[in-house]
């Protein structure tokens, strides 16, 4: 298909698609109209952020023209800081108003109120109702006698009818209250009882019979009623604009059947209220901040009238990156190029849906780091959703073009030497020399051996293989160093310094790897080609069929190997690893040898000769078999060591990694740019988990201090989505390039997350921390017993205790009708996988040689 059509027909596709997800999330709803005038509403007449400052006359002026139109009367909750001047403006625009005089437990402001309400009613005959204190009892602010005091001094001095305003619990354990009031001024609202939409109506209704019936004499007036169109959950109560828009009119409609009496709280939404309700307190209007109506009486109601703007930005930001990938990716089916695409327009939206929230919030001060804080986290995350998916969408939809096949042909006498260096360091002898004896036995004409053992104390150890380098001949020579610097990399460095003159390739092999016969045979033709300067085959390992827990590991390394390492090739830029390689050994020379200030010194190797413009030779069939680590402590160890060194290159190369150069000028493709930091970004999302988790920790304490609230749920829902994205995709990949069954899928996939842990330490000390001394992994050690599998997860089980407690503990204080409360859980046991899969590899490990030894 030509470039062109295929380019329109993905676009098409996934813009078609991406119109029809946000028309779909943002559809609206068909609600029960309603038309007239509001009885009451609630109205504040302070700055949007600071309650500190009251708005301008021309703003209240203009607040009451519109008000108006809607409504027959204000409630205001008191008169202090010239707010007589709603009074006045109400007047000039024929709105009644419901005066209130506040109480608290300072009874000199207290008396400045009340003195204060009584002298506005006799000056403005538009005050039809004073409400002395709001919600005082239930603050606990002062005494139910005292607050009758006031309202009893309040009725001696004024005509009109006069109450307190309180909720219905208040008023049925306080009857006393009742009969010293004219009408009985209650507030009802659903939402904080955490009444679900569909039984609010009802509920409003229980509560005014219940007073109706206790006092039957009283006027009921429902002095405060409403529902919130944005904050947090109430158990199954919803904030949100359609809920908002169905409570309203419902209630509007059922206010005019049954004749009540009420006032609608609130008008206008007041941001200032955050501070003290949360983010809901401000969201109770039904007018926006900028006296914007949220929704019409009657017809279709939209979550989000601004949704169009959201989908067209979305859009606009995906379009290049789209066009982009493929025209440039030309080698991949229309399925893969239009599957990357959709994952482009997905993280695109995220973003875009991330930002419209935090705009519609108007984040200030402190909350605007967190919110920035949250999508720098959504930016991360949906690069690693893109370079998960562009891997899958390599292997599934691509076909490989830079495959090399083992070669057949019989060797030449005066083939290349090949000097194989074998570094070690307190090896158990036995395992060693199965090594050694593998390599006597190659089919290659011309090679040489060079055991160099540094560092090793013990005669015992070093002194048989020194003797079964005798027993070999000629070809294999030993060396002792008793104290020698440099770790692995000093050792291969004094190796270099003895190889045969003659020899022209170094092979390296760690000291458990035994090798096949025609290892080298199949390996060193790839060197005729001059700009060759590494032939890797792949680690493989012999004993993964010994228990279940090498039987996990074998096939959780088989993934890099066989997947990461093949889309590697691709653009040759594989991860040079410390055995099973060949490098060409007056490359090796030029380059100054191996980097003895770096724990993964082959990676690092691997990384200076591509910035030097050399190519690598990648051969996924296996030419030798290692050993695993026996414990899980051994396995983490191993893969710290991994981690730590790839930081440690990253901070070393990272101006050849980011703008293409390194320090002698030399460049890297994009490609291997791309790979180099893709490919260990996860290790940084590993660490990135170990903070998430510890700040989720925390933010749920804090939750149950109510000191905060939830986290939004654009960020919740992305969260574990990627994360769900993450695992199926890595079954899909082995599925499509490692031949195992799916319990072995599921086994390596348990093993690999069962290293998150160990990664974030190593990524987090490799970022603050120079250098750490080689780290041995072990091989042939003592098999750990049952306790000290839990030991080897000791700080694993600790996160997931801590993160059960919590997601426990929220559950068990928002309960379950709460949404957001679910779905904090939820992540909370989401984060939880990790160590869930560090504790069942640990035991698997430990129970598993616990049966060795007991048979």
């Amino acid at each position: 298909m030509h470039v062109f059509k295929r380019l329109t027909l993905v676009l098409f596709i996934v813009l078609t698609a991406n119109f029809a997800v946000w028309a779909l999330v943002n559809q609206g709803a068909m609600q029960s109209p309603w038309g007239g005038k509001i009885n009451s509403m609630s109205y504040s007449a302070w700055q949007a952020h600071n309650k500190a400052s009251h708005l301008s006359d021309d703003v209240i002026d203009s607040d009451m023209k519109i008000l108006s139109e809607n409504a027959s009367a204000l409630r205001i909750y008191g008169l202090s800081d010239g707010l007589e001047k709603v009074i006045s403006a109400a007047n000039k625009h024929h709105l009644d108003i419901f005066a209130g005089a506040w109480l608290s437990p300072d009874q000199k402001a207290n008396k400045e109120d009340v003195d204060r309400l009584i002298s506005y009613v006799r000056l403005y005959p538009n005050i039809k109702r004073a409400i002395i204190g709001n919600e005082t009892a239930l603050r606990k602010d002062l005494p139910v006698d005292e607050i009758i005091a006031h309202i009893e001094e309040v009725k001696r001095h004024l005509s009109i009818p006069v109450s307190t305003a309180e909720p219905w619990h208040i008023w049925i354990d306080n009857p006393e209250l009742a009969r010293a009031v004219d009408f009985i001024s209650v507030h009802i609202l659903p939402y904080w009882e955490g009444i679900s939409i569909d039984g609010a109506l009802a509920y409003v209704d229980y509560r005014i019979q219940q007073l109706q019936a206790a006092y039957p004499d009283k006027h009921i007036f429902l002095g405060e009623v409403g529902w919130p169109s944005e904050g947090q959950w109430v158990k199954g109560a919803e904030p949100s604009q359609i809920n908002q828009a169905r409570f309203i009119r419902e209630f509007l409609n059922y206010a005019s059947e049954t004749r009540l009496d009420y006032s609608i709280v609130e008008a206008i939404d007041a941001p200032w209220k955050r501070g003290i309700e949360g983010t809901v307190g401000a969201h109770w209007g039904l007018w926006s901040a900028e006296r914007k109506p949220k929704f019409e009486m009657s017809g279709v109601v939209h979550e989000s009238t601004h949704w169009y703007w959201g989908y067209l930005i979305a859009t606009l930001l995906a379009l290049l990156p789209i066009q982009w990938f493929v025209r440039k990716h030309q080698n991949l089916k229309l399925t893969g190029q239009i599957f990357y695409a959709c994952l482009i327009q997905i993280s695109s939206s995220l973003l875009i849906w991330a930002i419209m929230v935090a705009v519609a919030e108007r984040i200030i001060n402190a909350n605007t780091i967190a919110w920035v804080v949250l999508i720098a986290f959504q930016v991360v995350l949906l690069a690693l959703l893109l370079v998960d998916g562009f891997e899958l969408t390599e292997v599934i939809w691509a076909n490989k073009h830079r495959a090399f096949q083992p070669q057949e042909q019989e060797p030449l006498t005066n083939a290349p030497k090949v000097s194989i260096h074998v570094p070690c360091y307190n090896e158990p002898p036995h395992m060693v020399i199965q090594t050694l004896d593998a390599l006597a036995l190659m089919d290659y004409p011309n090679f040489e051996v060079l055991v160099v053992d540094n560092n090793t104390k013990d005669e015992s150890v070093w002194k048989p293989l020194e003797e079964h380098c005798a027993k070999l001949g000629h070809r294999f020579r030993f060396f002792h160093l008793p104290k020698w610097p440099g770790f692995k990399a000093g050792a291969l460095n004094f190796a270099l310094t003895q190889t045969a003159k003659e020899a022209s390739v170094i092979g390296v092999i760690d000291s458990d790897y035994v090798v096949e016969k025609n290892w080298l045979r199949a390996t060193v033709p790839y060197f005729d080609k001059e700009k060759v300067a590494i032939v890797q085959a792949p680690q493989d390992y012999r004993d993964g069929s010994e228990s279940l827990f090498k039987r996990m590991c074998y096939w959780e390394y088989a993934g890099f190997f066989h997947i990461g390492m093949v889309q590697r090739n691709e653009r040759n830029a594989i991860i040079q690893h410390g055995t099973m390689t060949l490098i060409r050994k007056d490359i090796l020379r030029s380059v100054k040898g191996w980097a003895e200030w770096c724990i993964c010194e082959d990676a690092e190797l691997g990384l200076r000769l591509f910035e030097r413009g050399f190519e690598a030779v990648y051969l996924e069939d296996s030419f030798g078999r290692g050993l695993i680590p026996d414990s899980f402590d051994g396995y983490k160890t191993q893969r710290f060591r991994w981690a730590y060194g790839a930081v440690q290159i990253l901070k070393r190369h990272w101006n050849a990694l980011s703008e293409g150069k390194s320090l002698d000028g030399h460049k890297l493709t994009t490609g291997q740019r791309y790979h180099f930091v893709s490919g260990w970004l996860p290790w940084f999302a590993d660490a990135a988990h170990m903070v998430f988790v510890v700040a989720a920790v925390f933010w749920s304490i804090l939750l149950l201090l109510r000191w905060v609230e939830f986290p939004p749920t654009v960020f919740l829902i992305p969260t574990l989505s990627v994360f769900v994205f993450k695992v199926l995709a890595g079954q899909w990949l082995y599925r499509a390039r490692v031949k195992c069954s799916w319990k072995d899928r599921l086994g390596a996939a348990v093993a690999g997350m069962a290293l998150t842990h160990a990664v974030g330490r190593a990524v987090w000390q490799g970022l603050f921390t120079s250098g750490k001394p080689f780290i041995r992994t072990p091989k042939c050690d003592n098999k750990p017993a049952a306790v000290q599998g839990l030991l080897m997860a000791r700080e694993e089980i600790a996160l997931l205790l801590a993160l059960l407690l919590s997601a426990f503990s929220i559950v068990w204080d928002f309960e379950l009708t709460n949404q957001n409360a679910v779905i904090w859980s939820g992540m909370l046991l989401v984060q939880t996988l990790p160590y869930w899969a560090a504790l069942i590899t640990s035991m698997v490990n430990a129970i598993g040689n616990r049966s060795e030894a007991v048979a």
